[in-house]
């Protein structure tokens, strides 16, 4: 047997997260000008980075030859400013991927399980599957988290239940009132992460306050990022706050340097500038508009997004996207997902998006 052989059953049957396609890999694949495709793929936010954030990114390239601060103290400072939560109850990651695989990593095993919805974010089962833990699977209501089938699913060796609010890739969204009554149903013993990955694309209307509800609830993890409405997806920056037992797990597991000083210098900058934030929120609501306006004068069906993209069923989503891809234009098979009949398409500017509205009226055709 070879030595790949030995390794764990668990960790052979895991299927790679597929991230969205390079624009460098389809410049090559189809002798395009990188310049003229357009990326609708990966939720990233199209007007780049915060201003803010690129000076203080450029600023830190002078020390590269230092290790950066393992504790964060300056971006712990700035979240606990912006938050008010105590410097203990917060961990950094690199990207908020890290931070539900440090959950994953602190508290599950084999013999245990966790929680998550049909059409959830694919690291939910991934971080699970690493750990050689149960992943139970609960059918999706109209494409979003069954709360309460959720609850219902928890299971006597249930260590964790993931929730994706908005939920990645459909963009389903679950009121704050529901949540709420939710994490009151959880046995005290079941860590609920709640990952808000895209809560600052939500519509005032929409808003609920999460982190004060980590008073009452010890057992909630709060994960979020800067890689989306921050722009800082290639510096992959994320946290969670949690009570600080929990947080204190989280950072035993963590890898001492996990997150660069470029990375956290920008990150301190960027949660400092509301107005690039806001910016970016504005922009989102406008591009959501005009795709939505578009699908439906194709008579396209659409799933209603709280994110910054939106998912659209074309039918054969594989030949769609193929047409999509040889006019230069990258968006999202959700297959995986088990949505074969559908494409996730991220916001973009709005050139952009009147780019992937011709090109996806020419691959419907």
């Amino acid at each position: 047997m070879s030595v790949a052989g030995l390794a764990p059953a668990y960790i052979r049957s895991i299927m790679p997260y597929q991230p969205g396609k390079p624009i460098s890999e389809l410049a090559r694949e189809m002798g395009i000008a990188e310049a003229s495709i357009v990326k609708l793929a990966s939720n990233e936010n199209p007007l780049g980075m915060s201003p803010r954030a690129r000076e203080a990114a450029e600023a830190a390239l002078a020390d590269l030859a230092r290790y950066p601060d393992g504790g964060a103290f300056a971006l712990k400072a700035a979240l606990s400013r912006k938050f008010g939560v105590k410097p203990e109850q917060l961990v950094i990651g690199n990207g908020s991927n890290d931070i539900l695989e440090l959950a994953a990593h602190a508290f599950l095993a084999p013999g245990l399980s966790a929680v998550f919805a049909q059409h959830a974010f694919a690291v939910y089962p991934l971080a699970t599957n690493a750990m050689g833990a149960r992943g139970i699977e609960v059918a999706a209501k109209n494409f979003g988290h069954d709360l309460d089938a959720m609850a219902e699913a928890i299971a006597p060796d249930t260590r964790i239940v993931f929730i994706a609010n908005p939920n990645n890739p459909t963009g389903t969204f679950v009121s704050g009132a529901a949540l709420e009554a939710f994490l009151a149903q959880v046995p005290q013993h079941v860590l609920v992460v709640l990952d808000e990955a895209y809560t600052e694309y939500l519509s005032a209307a929409q808003r609920y306050d999460s982190i004060a509800w980590l008073a009452r609830f010890p057992n909630l993890l709060v994960s979020r990022t800067l890689s989306k409405a921050y722009g800082l997806a290639g510096l992959r920056v994320g946290y969670g706050i949690a009570h600080p037992e929990v947080a204190d797990l989280m950072n035993r597991v963590r890898q001492p340097f996990n997150v660069s000083s470029v990375a956290l210098a920008a990150a301190e900058a960027a949660l400092a500038d509301d107005e690039f934030l806001a910016q970016s929120a504005e922009l989102n609501r406008r591009g959501m508009v005009q795709l939505t306006d578009a699908f439906a004068a194709l008579g396209l069906e659409w799933i209603p997004s709280a994110g910054n993209f939106v998912t659209v069923k074309v039918g054969d989503a594989a030949a769609v996207n193929q047409a999509l891809l040889r006019q230069g234009v990258i968006v999202r098979p959700v297959a995986g997902y088990g949505m074969p009949h559908w494409l996730r398409v991220s916001i973009g500017l709005p050139e952009e998006n009147a780019r992937f509205i011709e090109a996806l009226e020419q691959a419907l055709a």
